[in-house]
């Protein structure tokens, strides 16, 4: 399929992990992608494994969505070097990894809360401001959502609270820009196959298997093809949705092993 050809997209947080998966999704079907990791480093670390897949059409920007002045000068460059934008991944997120809630700060809340959901919304909100309103062919937004926002999950009160929040903004920014011809979707993934998963023993990511139906967690490329439908003219009349893609964790009740 080539479904992008011709089209600019901006991918937050394309440099690790599923970030790098969507990256490659949108550059084999055609498009010019920018993306952008936090710091220098992990930006510099993507370009180079993008490149090594064989991905060319790419311009990496380091960015701390959660900084507005660094989100401006994101959307500066992208103006300059390409004068459109059609596509926008909020895929960028804080994990809010290991804070018990009794031992979880206001700050730190407020540090997840940062990144997963004002980053978000101003990366929004300059995409629309800057491009989409201006454009004769609109815009079409995807967040990067979670299952934890239906289904907590323990000591990631912070994580799972702004989960929940992007769930809710993603379908009032989809009732505000829908008029305007402005779709606005998200995929909520369950369990993914990142490199947090390398440190984990055959013990436990077999017991995190048994927690899925399918028997297996996702592949980047699985939560990459999700993105890249509700990105597609494929979704062209759905907006304000979010579409799980958890092998089924969210539809039990409780895993076989203990559902007595």
């Amino acid at each position: 399929m080539n479904r992008f050809k011709g089209k600019i997209v901006l991918v937050t947080g394309g440099s690790r992990n599923t970030g790098l998966s969507i990256v490659k999704k949108f550059c084999d079907e055609g498009a010019r992608v920018f993306m952008c990791g936090s710091t220098p480093e992990s930006t510099a670390k993507g370009a180079e494994i993008l490149a090594s897949w064989g991905c060319a059409n790419i311009r990496s920007i380091p960015c701390d969505i959660s900084d507005l002045a660094q989100v401006n000068h994101l959307f500066d460059v992208i103006e300059k070097e390409a004068g459109q934008l059609d596509i926008l991944v909020n895929n960028a997120a804080h994990q809010g990894i290991g804070k018990p809630f009794l031992e979880m700060s206001t700050d730190y809340v407020m540090e997840v809360l940062g990144v997963n959901v004002r980053g978000g919304f101003q990366v929004t909100q300059q995409a629309v401001r800057r491009f989409f309103l201006r454009q004769e062919t609109r815009g079409v937004v995807v967040f990067l959502s979670s299952n934890t926002a239906m289904r907590a999950i323990r000591n990631r009160t912070a994580y799972c609270a702004s989960k929940g929040a992007i769930n809710s903004m993603v379908r009032s920014i989809a009732l505000d820009l829908g008029p305007l011809g402005i779709r606005v979707n998200a995929c909520a993934p369950g369990y993914i196959y990142t490199e947090r998963w390398d440190s984990l023993s055959e013990t436990t990511k077999q017991r995190r298997r048994l927690n899925c139906p399918l028997r297996h967690e996702a592949t980047g490329m699985d939560i990459a093809n999700v993105v890249a439908f509700l990105a597609s003219d494929d979704s062209g009349n759905m907006t304000g949705e979010i579409v799980t893609c958890d092998a089924g964790c969210s539809c039990q009740h409780m895993p076989e092993d203990v559902d007595f």
